[in-house]
């Protein structure tokens, strides 16, 4: 175990001047960064995969490539004729849609990312098929023998209550049928999918609605013979004779377990990473307040180590479904994105935002298959996540100014990021644990000075300065 700074320095410090630290942490910290290319189609994200290296991400994320139901005369607008959560309505498990594009496409751009060091990984969702069940592909009802055992026994009786774990894995969620995940012939017909698309070169998956498929000893649906759909499809057991084809340790597996009472957090992070949902909305709030004391940063408020989980400012759904986040300017998400990505742990997500989108017209272009807006690859974006990279490894430590509007992430002490979250310019005298010296911002190329364990400089209004000495 590697400890940060002296507790004890930290306690005297914080006292004097506000200075709030992270508790120790263990390891060397994560390395990969997410971007999110939501609703791009397979030949965007291909074009674009230059741009997507040179801002410095790891792994992209796709939205789902299955076959999904056809709307409103086959529609490609985000919202309204065509709609970007038809591609969470499964008609079979098959890759390629007509909203994304073919398995050939897919295939070839997954081949461009591996050629220049990403990695895909794939929204894949087990859980539910389509809304209107006479869609579904009647391939999959023959495979799972027959539409009678295509759906839990309360897989269409609508979930009252979320935190009845029972009601929570086995019933209809808005709407969605609810898959038997643990029939063996829909097992089998799912992985052979899973496997398709790894063997077109993805590299792992997020699993969509994923606590909302029961963990072994857990109440089991009348119809499924036991709870081991995880250990399937973390290739833990075969089913029939198949196995994930990819050995799990090679692979970049979370689920979307989203928090909620009587969530069993530590049994589902036994097989993947999950989603730090709650630590989301509490950066948010200190970011809408702009007020670092508005909520408390320093905890992850998990029960998961930090290190196995996936953080954001925002996801597709805070953006798209009640608009929790869609509100919030691009350079207000901006600054959450370089306080989460300057810190050691977790794996940071950054959703981009549609295209032409403004806080005014959420949805900009409406068009399903296109580049979202520049902000994955802005400047300071991109200097951030070259940070993250430069300084793996790095023990973190967290100050807040006195009065909440700045926030300071010391990675080590020869570099740091600086954020203002103050809508005014701002003249900053910061009790540090840098080394002493000139610091300059990696984008503006101004100077900063530490100075007697004091950092001092004037800020620019809601900006952040990536530093290093």
């Amino acid at each position: 175990m590697k400890k940060m700074i002296s507790t004890a320095l930290i306690a005297v410090i914080g006292l004097l001047s506000g200075l709030a630290a992270t508790p120790a942490d263990s390891g060397q910290g994560n390395n990969e960064i997410i971007l999110h290319a939501w609703s791009w189609s397979f030949n965007t994200i291909r074009e674009h995969l230059p741009e997507i290296k040179d801002a410095g991400y790891t792994i992209v994320q796709t939205s789902p490539i299955n076959e999904c139901v056809v709307g409103e005369g086959g529609g490609r607008q985000l919202f309204g004729h065509g709609k970007w959560y038809y591609h969470y309505q499964p008609t079979d498990w098959t890759i390629g849609n007509y909203q994304l594009g073919t398995r050939d496409e897919f295939k070839a751009m997954c081949a461009e990312a591996k050629r220049l060091g990403l990695r895909v990984i794939v929204d894949v969702l087990p859980n539910h098929t389509v809304i209107d069940r006479s869609q579904i592909n009647a391939r999959l009802d023959s495979a799972v023998g027959g539409r009678e055992n295509l759906f839990h026994a309360n897989g269409l009786w609508p979930i009252k209550d979320y935190s009845d774990r029972y009601q929570c894995t086995t019933g209809e969620m808005g709407t969605l049928p609810d898959v038997n995940t643990e029939n063996p012939d829909f097992q089998y017909y799912y992985m052979q999918y899973v496997n398709d698309v790894l063997a077109c070169g993805a590299s792992g998956f997020r699993y969509d609605t994923a606590k909302h498929i029961g963990l072994p000893g857990e109440m089991r649906d009348p119809k499924s013979p036991e709870n081991d759909f995880w250990d399937v499809a973390m290739g833990r057991k075969a089913v029939k004779g198949l196995r994930l084809a990819v050995p799990r340790e090679q692979l970049f597996i979370y689920g979307e377990v989203l928090q909620d009472r009587n969530v069993p957090e530590q049994g589902y992070a036994e097989y993947m990473d999950l989603t730090a949902s709650n630590y989301g909305w509490v950066l948010r709030n200190v970011l809408n307040k702009h007020d670092a004391r508005a909520d408390n940063l320093l905890t992850w408020h998990h029960s998961v180590d930090p290190a196995h989980l996936v953080t954001w400012v925002e996801s597709h759904d805070t953006y798209c479904n009640d608009h929790a986040s869609a509100g919030m300017s691009d350079e207000l998400v901006r600054l959450g994105w370089v306080f989460l990505t300057a810190r050691q742990y977790g794996t940071p997500l950054f959703y981009s935002r549609p295209h032409g989108s403004t806080r005014e017209n959420y949805w900009g272009d409406n068009e399903i298959g296109k580049v979202g807006n520049d902000e994955f690859k802005h400047p300071v974006v991109k200097a951030v996540n070259e940070f993250r990279h430069r300084n793996v490894g790095q023990p973190e430590n967290i100050i807040y100014s006195d009065n909440g509007k700045q926030i300071v992430v010391e990675r080590g002490n020869r570099a740091a990021v600086v954020i203002n979250l103050d809508e005014q310019a701002a003249q900053v005298a910061i009790p540090v644990t840098l080394q002493g010296g000139k610091y300059r911002d990696a984008v503006t190329r101004q100077r900063l000075q530490v100075k007697k364990g004091v950092l001092k400089g004037t800020l620019a209004p809601m900006t952040a300065y990536i530093l290093y000495k």
